[in-house]
């Protein structure tokens, strides 16, 4: 098996795909609204984004700011982006709810799953937020298609959350711990040597992608520095 590590960049739009693509990107997360830390994009964009790229995309599935779904009305209109994307050839996804209480929305994360047939997505950092972490994973565990958790570890971000991440490599493989951990959210260059060790082997960039801020593009340069530190 390879020990390559799986390098993910977010993006907005089909600039950004070709650029994280060249700079040595395996996959992206495809979002729209980054003000709003990202929500799901249009189908035209994912199209685009397909068009543009061979590489692996994840469209996120969020209609609104924070980690709850919102009311049934809420839901419907996930539902229906979710088959919209699906009828425009969108295959792996990413999407994760807690109720009001810090658990799991289990109602909502079925409803998506049913209309996903199968496909593979990412558990994103609402597990950050969760009331416990480990109660979520093991009621996730059957989960169909859930086979990633995008996490820092902590709400703060990786600094904060690192002896959690640790916590949580150690256990790869236990019942709830079978899914791939995606570090991200504060993720910095100085992390790496260290989540490597652990055996993390999946990590998630954003703005780190892009020096210049959110207004500009995806720096191929950076994404190839994140590239380089990662293969070492």
């Amino acid at each position: 098996m390879s020990n390559r590590a799986l390098l993910e960049v977010i993006a907005l739009d089909a600039e950004d795909a070709v650029a994280a693509r060249s700079g040595g990107a395996d996959r992206l997360e495809l979002v729209a609204d980054m003000a709003a830390d990202g929500l799901t994009p249009a189908r035209e964009t994912f199209a685009r984004v397909r068009a543009a790229v061979d590489i692996p995309v994840r469209v996120m599935l969020r209609l609104t700011d924070g980690f709850s779904a919102g009311g049934p009305e809420d839901v419907d209109a996930l539902v229906r982006a979710a088959e919209g994307l699906r009828a425009e050839g969108a295959d792996e996804f990413v999407f994760g709810f807690l109720d009001d209480h810090g658990h799991p929305d289990l109602v909502t994360v079925e409803r998506l799953v049913a209309v996903l047939g199968g496909c593979r997505w990412t558990f994103h950092r609402a597990i950050d937020r969760a009331a416990d972490r480990d109660a979520l994973r093991k009621q996730l565990a059957d989960v169909p298609g859930l086979d990633t958790y995008l996490t820092a570890g902590s709400p703060e971000g990786v600094d904060d959350g690192l002896p959690t991440l640790l916590a949580e490599a150690a256990r790869r493989g236990e019942a709830g711990y079978e899914a791939a951990l995606l570090v991200g959210g504060g993720l910095r260059l100085a992390h790496v040597p260290q989540l490597r060790a652990a055996g993390v082997r999946a990590f998630h960039i954003g703005g780190a992608s892009r020096p210049a801020g959110w207004s500009r593009p995806v720096s191929p340069e950076a994404v190839a520095e994140w590239r380089e530190a990662l293969d070492v």
